[in-house]
């Protein structure tokens, strides 16, 4: 089953065409690297999927249902690439406040908040105020706050930036855990090609609004880096 899927989409900021004609799907359980160099148009295409911007021509889903319906973001979860909540707030108290906003209340909201800080691996930081944990941490507790209301796709804008080495590693590790072992639909705009190579099993690349290739990426890279592949494709779309 597609859990996204994108039918000649088109989007125009004055005589820009951020997004020519794009058409994409996503299988439910994947987990996905839109990749293309800045200006592309990934940016748009994550807020035409959030219901940010209007789509000037074709048909974006959500599980079946068109986003300009808001019923069909129910189960999504985004993170921006700079994560950040009010610094005062402790780390179980930025997870709890996302909870409420689902609808989540007593016992059931401290249940669901702990499980959702033991899976990011950061439970034990949940006295912590925001503004004193790592960049790592405070990422680990963004997805939390994803998980805490149970969402069963994730939108994940450039999660690794200004990561560590042993940040990327744990994130990286997170990531592939929720979709093995939760079975959940992990949608990633990232640079950093490499980790993509490793850990995603399919790709689009967009470049100037329009969709390059895409498909499995083992099949399309055949023996070469992904770095290489996308450099000597966006170097010849040029």
């Amino acid at each position: 089953m597609n859990i996204i899927e994108a039918n000649g989409i088109t989007k125009k900021y004055g005589r820009h065409m951020a997004l020519d004609d794009v058409s994409l799907t996503i299988e439910k359980g994947s987990v996905f690297a839109l990749l293309g160099p800045n200006g592309a148009g990934k940016t748009t295409f994550v807020k035409s999927l959030l219901g940010l911007v209007r789509l000037n021509k074709g048909e974006l889903s959500l599980n079946g249902t068109s986003v300009t319906e808001a019923t069909s973001r129910e189960g999504v979860g985004y993170l921006p690439e700079k994560f950040s909540f009010y610094p005062y707030y402790t780390v179980y108290g930025c997870v709890a406040f996302f909870g409420k906003m689902n609808g989540i209340s007593g016992a059931d909201l401290h249940e669901k908040v702990e499980e959702a800080l033991a899976k990011t691996g950061v439970l034990e930081l949940k006295d912590k105020k925001i503004n004193a944990i790592s960049k790592g941490q405070l990422q680990r507790t963004g997805i939390a706050t994803l998980l805490v209301g149970d969402s069963e796709l994730l939108i994940l804008d450039e999660p690794f930036s200004g990561l560590d080495p042993l940040g990327i590693k744990e994130l990286k590790d997170l990531i592939q855990s929720l979709a093995k072992e939760e079975n959940k639909t992990i949608f990633i705009n990232s640079h950093i090609l490499s980790e993509m190579e490793k850990m995603c099993k399919t790709m689009a690349i967009l470049n100037k609004g329009k969709i390059v290739v895409k498909g499995e990426i083992q099949s399309l890279l055949k023996g070469v880096s992904l770095e290489d592949y996308f450099y000597k494709l966006i170097k010849g779309d040029a």
